[in-house]
């Protein structure tokens, strides 16, 4: 009997081996036409990690200290740990029902592959994929016109009678995206992702020093005000706006994209990137929402990097805010190109052709016009729109709440169909409601905040 246990190891791993190696097929075998290009399985966990810390540890981080303005102190953190917790949690539950279609034979790619398996082909055709279509092209032109608005702070800086006007910097940052979105993959990012997160460390690291220099020299921040502003229901519609806020600084929205972009198996590799990404979140997120809102309290600005000017005098070291806004707009530049390529993907599929070669002229030509035309309405939008931060946050409440907060534990207990008594099942359940609850309400800020706005909202402005 004993000398049976070779032979019977050996079956069970042979087995094993022709199991994983079924798996990678079928999952090659998956692989559509209109992913051919845009989603290439090559990438190892790392990479994951880096595309992962490049779509969520992203410069809207830097109205964090904001967002606190109209929470304070203890509902503030208690938000940022939340939020935290929730997406950490779903992003891994959306991960596992990836990997358990991907060992059925039916590998995901997109996040409307999910829906229509899952939820049935009119939710990915006709919810799902425009949402997530919305919420891509809507970070491009938020990175657009923040990456020009940094420009344009450079620019007053260094020539404080200076004539250029907004929409001229955030046309000249389209050109930096215009080249970007030339990439071919998903994949190909992955260096510019590793740049990504080297440069979203560092501009967190200017803004927590910037704003410790800052808080702690009394001539510079005479009184520090941490009350909350306004009266009562402006208080509350606030509370809501900064909710919405702090879900679009946690959004991602990409997460079955980016898992595509893995080599077969993919199993536990997700967990890796996220553990990676969410370490580098908490350093970030966290110091620079405390540290700035130490030291501005409710006066701290949309983008926090306002408050080291002060009626056009620098309070650190003109070099210092050159640098923070320079490392700001470069990783600016890299989470656009992230977030075009779902919109890449369709535009491949669309005028692409499988059986030519990627680099055929066929192929080509199609890429290069159809990316850039892309790129050039988002920068004409962003360009147009200069107010546009009031209806990201309306793009935060339908888009990211749903897509990161509530769908992926749907898609959870759908898949694996949890006992109704076990803490999981009840655990989904509480994140559904609650989290539908907050981005209806959430939702009904935003729209009643462009409303407000809607007086000094004018084309091309130059804010």
């Amino acid at each position: 009997m004993d000398s049976l246990l070779p032979i019977s190891t050996a079956v069970h791993a042979d087995s094993e081996k022709q199991n994983a190696s079924l798996e990678i097929q079928q999952q090659k075998d998956n692989v559509d036409a209109g992913a051919l290009f845009v989603l290439k399985s090559k990438g190892s966990w790392v990479h994951s990690a880096y595309h992962l810390t490049t779509s969520i540890v992203a410069p809207p981080l830097l109205s964090l200290p904001y967002a606190f303005t109209f929470l304070g102190w203890t509902a503030g953190i208690l938000c940022l740990v939340i939020g935290a917790l929730v997406t950490f949690y779903s992003y891994n539950l959306i991960s596992l029902v990836l990997e358990h279609h991907a060992k059925l034979g039916n590998r995901q790619l997109r996040y409307r592959d999910m829906a229509h398996d899952i939820l049935g082909p009119r939710w990915g055709r006709y919810v799902v994929g425009p949402i997530q279509y919305t919420v891509c092209y809507g970070v491009v032109v938020a990175s657009t016109l923040l990456g020009g608005q940094c420009m344009k702070a450079i620019y007053i800086l260094a020539n404080p009678n200076g004539t250029m006007k907004l929409y001229e910097f955030v046309t000249i940052f389209g050109f930096f995206m215009l080249i970007l979105a030339q990439v071919p993959s998903f994949h190909s990012l992955r260096h510019i992702n590793l740049v990504s997160l080297v440069l979203c460390l560092a501009y967190s690291a200017c803004v927590t020093v910037g704003s410790v220099y800052i808080g702690g020299d009394s001539s510079k921040v005479p009184t520090k005000d941490y009350s909350l502003k306004g009266d009562a229901e402006s208080r509350l519609f606030g509370i809501f706006n900064a909710v919405a806020i702090i879900a679009t600084t946690y959004g991602n929205g990409i997460i079955p994209e980016i898992q595509a972009t893995l080599a077969p198996p993919v199993k536990g590799k997700m967990f890796k990137g996220l553990s990676v990404c969410y370490t580098i979140l908490t350093i970030t997120f966290f110091s620079v929402a405390i540290s700035g809102y130490w030291a501005f309290g409710n006066e701290s600005e949309g983008l926090i990097l306002s408050n080291f000017v002060d009626n056009g005098k620098p309070l650190v070291s003109k070099w210092f805010i050159y640098m923070t806004n320079i490392f700001t707009i470069t990783q600016l530049s890299t989470v656009g190109a992230v977030y075009l390529q779902p919109i890449n993907e369709v535009l491949e599929q669309t005028f692409g052709d499988p059986k030519s070669r990627e680099f055929s002229s066929r192929n080509v030509i199609p890429r290069v016009i159809s990316r850039s035309t892309a790129v050039v309405v988002a920068t004409t939008i962003a360009a147009m729109l200069p107010f546009f931060g009031d209806i990201n946050s309306l793009i935060g409440a339908f888009g990211f709440m749903p897509l990161d907060f509530i769908l992926p534990v749907v898609f959870y207990n759908l898949t694996f169909k949890p006992s109704k008594r076990s803490p999981i099942f009840w655990l989904n359940v509480t994140i559904v409601v609650v989290f539908s609850a907050l981005g209806g309400i959430a939702a009904v800020a935003a729209v009643r905040q462009i409303v407000l706005d809607a007086k000094s909202y004018r084309l091309f402005a130059n804010v």
